[in-house]
């Protein structure tokens, strides 16, 4: 075959190694990496590229994003930046003078953090949100905020029950809604009656974000929802040549899933198109500390995180056997140490009963002991984390909500990604866009230095669970090609392999962890098809 894209001049790095490959030509063909050479593709009529001596590594690959939902969560107000009530209700006025009559406030982004010691509810938060309808999607994206007008029009007046165990409408004690809805099924009281967008302005912004991941170098992720009308966007996008990353999509199983809804899901896998494709299942095992939803071993300071996500954890477990079986790969979102223990022991009887076959991994992995670290890498469950959201969502001197709640003992043994690294386990890191940013530099930063990427003069936060250079970039490129059973296509520069590459004017693992995040992205080609240029 003829070469499509030649790079010369390169310094092609190994991310399993860390050593330069002895070439400096990478030729790409037919959507696939052919060969390295001196000559390349000179005079064959190939688009040949001097990348001037720029670093080279296989394409970047977020291991935990939700492209569709988040372009529609981040269309309101942008509240990520705020640390104190004041700038919450600065904000939101703000966005309140731009409303036209009858329209909601939607807002996104909100730190618990900032409520300090008062409760998170709508009276918290003062008079600005009186008389309109409004949701406010805390950070997590696992509780909203909404005003007493919102709740009005969802007709929610009191508590009510939820097939999923840790969904609650939080009421004062005399049993009025407070504002705060927890979990998924909570929060869809009120987004069942909010305005949504139109099917084309969810494609444009859709197409926006991807555009911009990237251009932050990003090739690939792992979509853990096929929510709403994901999948119809990732058709449309790919339709008209918007689509510039190359995405797995993991579709949810919900607690109450029957033998026709599981068949179904078994039925889609690998349904897609040429950069996007239906692969696994996503759950839930939990949900987040920050708000009292967790599953652990003993509660929080506040006496809650003592119920599983799944109101029969047994449900569960035969839930995960069965797909097991199918050859359907889980992803499991569990926080705390109960939930992460229970999905474990899930997939160790998965494997007792049915053998090996489908790649398990747990999502978030925030507080486990000793003895659960040590249990991922015999059962060779992937470990996906989330850095970012450690240094940005709690403090160093454990003041910060999330580390209250937990008490000194488990809020010290979190995030424990070099625990997990060196005992074995493959971490797969990520930013849960849109959680927290994308910018793959800036989550293996993060994962690096271990400090707030707003502040980097900050102390960092557990620091002896920083991860190497090199494994902060096997997070972003071979562990995630191996978590998707590609790992003999994706994930290194070698022959025959995808030709999705992600080039970087210094060398990341030499580059001092402080300054990685500002590195520019100069170059991404997905499939031999640039997709992003600065070169």
């Amino acid at each position: 075959m003829h070469p499509d894209l030649v790079l010369t001049n390169a310094r092609l790095l190994d991310p399993g190694s860390g050593a330069f490959l002895p070439h400096d030509t990478l030729t790409l063909s037919g959507g696939r990496i052919a060969g390295f050479g001196p000559d390349g593709g000179r005079g064959s009529g190939a688009e040949v590229v001097d990348l001037d001596g720029a670093v080279v590594v296989p394409g970047l690959v977020d291991g935990h994003l939700h492209p569709v939902s988040g372009a529609e969560r981040t269309a309101g107000a942008d509240l990520s930046g705020c640390t104190d009530l004041a700038a919450v209700r600065s904000e939101l006025a703000a966005a309140r003078r731009e409303l036209k009559d009858g329209q909601w406030l939607r807002g996104w982004g909100l730190d618990p953090n900032a409520f300090g010691g008062l409760p998170v509810s709508a009276d918290s938060v003062g008079p600005v949100l009186d008389g309109i309808p409004a949701a406010i999607d805390l950070f997590d994206a696992h509780s909203m905020l909404v005003s007493r007008r919102a709740l009005e029009l969802a007709g929610i007046d009191g508590p009510r029950r939820f097939d999923q165990g840790s969904a609650e409408v939080v009421c004062d004690d005399s049993g009025r809604p407070t504002g705060l809805l927890l979990e998924d099924a909570a929060c869809e009281l009120v987004e069942a009656i909010a305005p949504r967008p139109s099917f084309e302005e969810l494609c444009r912004a859709t197409a926006d974000v991807l555009r911009r991941m990237a251009a932050a170098g990003l090739t690939g992720g792992h979509a853990m929802d096929a929510n709403g009308d994901s999948l119809a966007v990732y058709a449309a996008l790919e339709e008209r040549g918007q689509l510039p990353l190359r995405l797995r999509i993991a579709p949810w199983v919900q607690p109450g899933a029957g033998p026709a809804e599981l068949a179904e899901l078994v039925r889609r896998q690998g349904e897609g198109g040429r950069r996007w494709q239906v692969a696994g299942a996503k759950l839930f095992m939990d949900g987040t500390i920050d708000n009292g939803t967790a599953w652990l071993e003993l509660p929080d300071c506040h006496g809650e995180s003592t119920g599983a996500f799944w109101p029969d954890p047994a449900a569960y477990t035969r839930v995960i056997g069965e797909l097991h079986r199918a050859g359907v790969a889980t992803a499991t979102h569990a926080i705390g140490d109960a939930a992460v223990r229970h999905v474990l022991d899930a997939v160790e009887l998965a494997l007792a009963e049915h053998g090996p076959g489908a790649r398990h991994r747990v999502e978030h992995v925030e507080t486990v002991p000793d003895d659960t670290v040590a249990r991922f890498a015999a059962l060779g469950v992937t470990a996906s984390m989330q850095p970012t959201h450690c240094t940005d969502y709690t403090r160093a001197d454990h003041t910060d909500n999330w580390s209250r709640r937990l008490g000194e003992e488990r809020a010290n043994r979190a995030f424990r990604c070099r625990d997990l690294a060196e005992a074995g386990a493959r971490v797969v890191l990520g930013s849960d866009w849109p959680i927290a940013p994308f910018e793959p530099l800036g989550v293996m930063a993060g994962a690096r230095h271990r400090r707030p990427s707003r502040d980097l003069q900050q102390p960092p936060h557990l620091p002896g669970q920083a991860l190497s250079p090199l494994r902060a970039l096997a997070g972003y490129t071979l562990a995630p090609a191996w978590a998707a059973g590609e790992e003999t296509r994706a994930g290194r520069l070698a022959p025959g392999f995808r030709a999705d590459l992600t080039v970087l004017a210094r060398d990341p693992l030499t580059v001092p962890d402080t300054e990685l995040a500002r590195v520019p992205v100069l170059m991404t080609v997905l499939g031999g098809e640039v997709t992003h240029r600065a070169v």
